[in-house]
């Protein structure tokens, strides 16, 4: 299908022939009519993404700061690798469309196949033949209202939002500052609330259109514009001043303060300087909002993508209820979107609109549609990147689930590097991502249908790289295929997904291993070369400086990612095992009040070695993230962030010194493939995985109900 994307390092806008999306869990498949370019923010996005390097950085301080603590720890390259990287990383345009359902999920209600839905959302409602979107992201359209109308909601509901939020009642006198495609439909809708409405732009024509479209007054912006605007008011200033311009400017900010009566309500959703003066705004006591998008939901992951709507008797007004009431004015004609309209193109023709946006072609514009043809079929959820041929003789055959920030980053990057690897097909749930990883990285395909390389019988082992929640459906399903696996931590996330990975890995005979890399570390094997086979007296510390992320990462969903002890402790768990040369027996843990991720584990394993893990969120990202220490009889190693490590036996000391941080996602690739070639068993057991997620069960059982938790006991084979 196609698709318009723009490669944020590059600048560079295309239109795509990518995988149509896979249906989810509280989504919608829906068949494009209409979609609308948002002539404001696309610009501002568009714009950002064609600056160079020093103007992104310039534009993005708080990204260049986390790139240069990056730099502090782990050195400039991998600083540098892993920030190109981001920027790689192609962006769906478009946030406003209409068409027709395809699907719903089963756990969708209210939408059925055939009906007419509009739909909003960053990088859900995009410019493209068919989209993915969350239910609370959809509202039905009226049987009034043409589809192209509708495709305007969500840009619609971003204008009502700032009504709401100004406040606007009944015989109230509002000024609009900025008559764009925004500024055009919140001036009706101000009307529409019984309001007397007064408009101000720099176009004329854009003043003329408002007073055609019904606004009482309007003017363009000159030197007598707020006199004129004041008479309108009969001197009295206007009760509410909405801002909807778009400039780098202070001009509209300084104007909306003149405006304003005393105690009036500004609410400034344009993007535009806010220098605002301090006195004039004392003075008249003003209220200054800065809506927020289509209203609340916005950002707020558990609303947009797990579907969990708010009490409509505490919030009367979220985005799609937004967007429902901006369709029931356009079903009764309080709002007109067709005088607004200047340019209409088939979606072949996606490029030239944003050719109006970045001013290449000098004509005017306002309301930008494109247009999809349903009597076309588009592309099916595989397409071929490159012409498929035999792999090279002895080339290991790998297909790919999941293609994240941390697979395009790390780990296929480190797998290109290794000879004799030939990537068959990459599946990812969007069609965006599963054809920039395909064409970046040589696959012979990509898909959003997993099944598609489970089944490929040219694919000898998958590697599974998705959010965690996922990985114990995905090996099963792969074991059953008969493929061998290669899965990020964790194993699994749950004690009945642990079972099921257990039965399907007993009941066939393909091998599998999980991505616990720090065994493989250059500085690790070396520990475990000196520890050798340790007697019971082995301890070992692991400190972890984890560092805090937001609390709505997905990494805490309970379905997705379980959090860091099961995600992210899990690392040090393998790594203590394998220095001991023993599963865990017993696990106790304590954390700091409520705080989930501060945590201190102490371990014992069978043959009687102790260890302690101590994982915080509460350090800083300038420290060293991780550092190991064991201690055996006069045996010492200390390893610092995989980069630098300490050892002494008897009266011997050495040091070691990376290049840069290898925590062993070489090491452990390399072990893969040398497995797969000589057909011989991966170089961890089972039985080893099965303890260390076993283990992170008990640690957060220690938790909560505070005692030790004998694994055996408590988790018995």
């Amino acid at each position: 299908m196609h698709q318009v994307i723009q490669n944020y390092r590059t600048g560079e806008i295309a239109l795509k022939d990518v995988p149509a999306p896979a249906l989810r869990p509280g989504t919608v498949l829906v068949r494009n009519v209409a979609s609308v370019v948002s002539v404001g923010t696309e610009k501002l996005v568009t714009d950002l993404a064609r600056k160079s390097l020093l103007g992104k950085a310039r534009a993005r301080p708080d990204l260049v700061k986390r790139v240069m603590d990056k730099a502090r720890l782990e050195g400039v390259g991998e600083a540098f690798r892993q920030a190109m990287n981001r920027l790689d990383t192609p962006m769906p345009l478009g946030y406003s469309c209409a068409g027709r359902v395809l699907e719903a999920a089963g756990d969708v209600d209210g939408f059925s196949a055939g009906d007419n839905v509009a739909c909003g959302g960053s990088a859900a409602a995009s410019h493209a033949e068919i989209v993915r979107v969350p239910r609370n992201l959809c509202a039905p359209v009226p049987d009034a209202v043409a589809l192209e109308d509708a495709a305007f909601a969500f840009i619609g509901a971003i204008a009502l939002h700032t009504v709401r939020m100004a406040e606007v009642q009944l015989g109230e006198r509002v000024a609009i500052i900025g008559l764009g495609l925004l500024g055009q439909i919140a001036a009706q809708i101000v009307r529409a609330t019984g309001a007397e409405v007064f408009g101000l732009d720099l176009d004329e024509s854009k003043v003329a259109l408002a007073l055609e479209l019904g606004a009482h007054g309007a003017v363009a912006v000159g030197p007598e514009s707020a006199e004129k605007a004041q008479r309108f008011a009969k001197g009295q200033g206007f009760d509410a001043v909405l801002v909807l311009a778009s400039t780098t400017s202070n001009e509209p900010a300084e104007l909306a303060v003149e405006l304003a009566r005393d105690r009036g309500r500004l609410a400034i959703a344009g993007m535009v300087r806010m220098d605002m003066p301090r006195n004039a705004l004392y003075e008249k006591e003003l209220h200054v909002v800065v809506p927020r998008s289509a209203g609340p939901g916005i950002y707020d992951p558990a609303y947009e993508e797990k579907g969990s709507d708010y009490p409509v008797s505490y919030v009367p007004w979220t985005e799609q209820r937004n967007m429902a009431a901006f369709l029931k004015l356009v079903a009764a004609g309080s709002v007109r979107l067709a005088p607004l309209v200047t340019h209409r193109l088939p979606v072949g023709r996606a490029l030239d609109a944003y050719e109006l946006l970045s001013g290449e072609r000098a004509e005017p514009y306002l309301g930008v549609v494109l247009t999809y043809d349903e009597a076309t079929e588009p592309t099916t959820r595989r397409i071929d990147v490159r012409r498929r041929g035999a792999a090279p003789r002895d080339a290991v055959r790998i297909g790919v689930i999941g293609a994240g920030l941390f697979a395009t980053s790390v780990l296929l990057p480190a797998l290109r590097k290794l000879d004799g690897v030939h990537f068959t097909g990459v599946a990812t749930t969007g069609g965006v991502s599963a054809d920039h990883v395909a064409s970046k990285f040589g696959f012979d395909y990509c898909t959003t249908d997993t099944e598609q390389v489970f089944e490929d019988p040219d694919t000898d082992a998958v590697m599974i790289l998705t959010r965690h929640g996922s990985h114990a459906e995905l090996i099963c399903k792969a074991l059953r295929c008969g493929k061998d696996v290669f899965v990020e931590k964790p194993l699994a996330t749950t004690e009945d997904q642990l079972e099921a990975v257990g039965k399907a890995y007993a009941a066939g005979e393909s091998r599998l291993m999980v991505g616990f890399n720090r065994r493989f570390a250059p500085l690790v094997v070396e520990a475990k070369a000196v520890i050798g086979d340790p007697p019971g007296d082995l301890v070992v510390v692991c400190r972890v400086n984890g560092g805090a992320i937001e609390r709505d990462h997905w990494v805490y969903d309970a379905e997705e990612g379980a959090g860091r002890i099961i995600g992210e402790l899990c690392h040090f768990v393998d790594l203590v095992q394998h220095l001991a040369g023993a599963h865990v027996a017993t696990a106790f843990a304590r954390q700091t009040g409520d705080e989930p991720d501060n945590v201190c584990a102490t371990l014992t394993m069978a043959n009687g070695a102790i260890a302690t893990i101590t994982y915080t969120a509460s350090g800083n990202k300038a420290f060293p993230r991780e550092r190991v220490e064991a201690f055996t009889g006069r045996t010492v190693c200390a390893i610092d962030d995989f980069r630098r490590g300490t050892f002494a036996t008897g009266e011997k000391r050495w040091n070691r010194r990376g290049f840069g941080v290898d925590r062993g996602h070489r090491g452990e690739l390399e072990a893969f493939l040398a497995c797969l070639r000589a057909g011989r068993e991966f170089p961890v057991p089972f039985a080893d995985y099965r303890n260390t997620t076993v283990t992170t069960f008990a640690i957060e059982r220690s938790l909560r109900e505070g005692r030790p938790i004998e694994i055996a006991a408590d988790f018995p084979q």
